[in-house]
């Protein structure tokens, strides 16, 4: 089960590495699989959690997505979570559209959010885009 879960982290991290600059990651907790594909190709990326955790060489901020901290998120080009509850995507909406940035989700299993938002296949997963920059609907 950990091989597939690190086979997720790492497409996913592949994905942003190639399509953007500056990134956080809401919601790490303790893995930092993702993040680190990511820093590794040179993108800015750092991590929020509601809790304060250790994510290694990322910079990690205890954040709420419920009530952000605005300076975090300052001049992001993506917010992404990876298996958010779904109950964390209508406030990571908000915060996209208030950062003018894509909001990239990896859902467990088929949970998705309303409609799912654009269905983005990468590398065997679907990530799902429910906000884009310079767009005022969702995905």
């Amino acid at each position: 089960m950990d091989g597939a879960i690190k086979r997720i982290e790492r497409a996913v991290g592949a994905y942003v590495a190639t399509r953007y600059r500056n990134v956080v990651e809401v919601g790490i907790g303790r893995n930092t699989t993702a993040a680190e594909t990511i820093a590794a190709a040179g993108v800015r990326v750092r991590a929020v959690d509601i809790r304060l955790v250790e994510a290694g060489p990322i910079p990690c901020f205890r954040d709420d997505v419920f009530s952000p901290e605005p300076s975090i998120y300052r001049g992001v080009d993506l917010v992404y979570a990876v298996r958010p509850g779904v109950e964390m995507v209508p406030p990571l909406i908000a915060l996209a559209r208030r950062c003018d940035c894509d909001l990239l989700v990896y859902h467990l299993g088929d949970e998705v959010y309303l409609g799912g938002g654009e269905r983005i296949p990468v590398d065997g997963i679907v990530l799902h885009r429910y906000h884009r920059a310079g767009s005022s609907e969702e995905g």
